[in-house]
């Protein structure tokens, strides 16, 4: 399960960040995962609260802000929406298609003390 590899990545950008900026307790993680980002965001909770316990983010909340995947169909040149990898563009029904986003993870907002 990557997503715990991911929410240890999270805890120490947490990390760096209360020192950088002199927080010392996170109490919200806003996180925005792209549709096609591989990430599973029920598993992606569950890794996030195994993570943090003693940490500066104990009893902190994980809001995960899904963001659609978008791409750009090489043969009707438009961008459409896309709900998986390697679907078919829903215009045309061509698939040289070129992910413009929703393929991302990023961490968006910090509610701190």
């Amino acid at each position: 399960m990557h997503e715990m590899s991911l929410c240890e990545n999270i805890l120490q950008i947490l990390e760096d960040h209360s020192i950088q900026q002199g927080f010392e307790r996170v109490k919200i993680v806003f996180l925005e995962i792209g549709l096609l980002s591989a990430v599973e965001p029920e598993a992606m909770l569950f890794c996030f609260d195994a993570v943090i316990q003693g940490t500066l983010a104990e009893h902190a909340k994980l809001e995960i802000i899904e963001v659609p995947g978008n791409a750009w169909c090489t043969v009707c040149s438009k961008t459409v929406p896309l709900h998986q990898r390697f679907d078919a563009c829903p215009e045309c029904g061509a698939y040289p298609l070129q992910i413009t986003g929703g393929a991302d993870m990023k961490i968006r907002e910090l509610e701190v003390e």
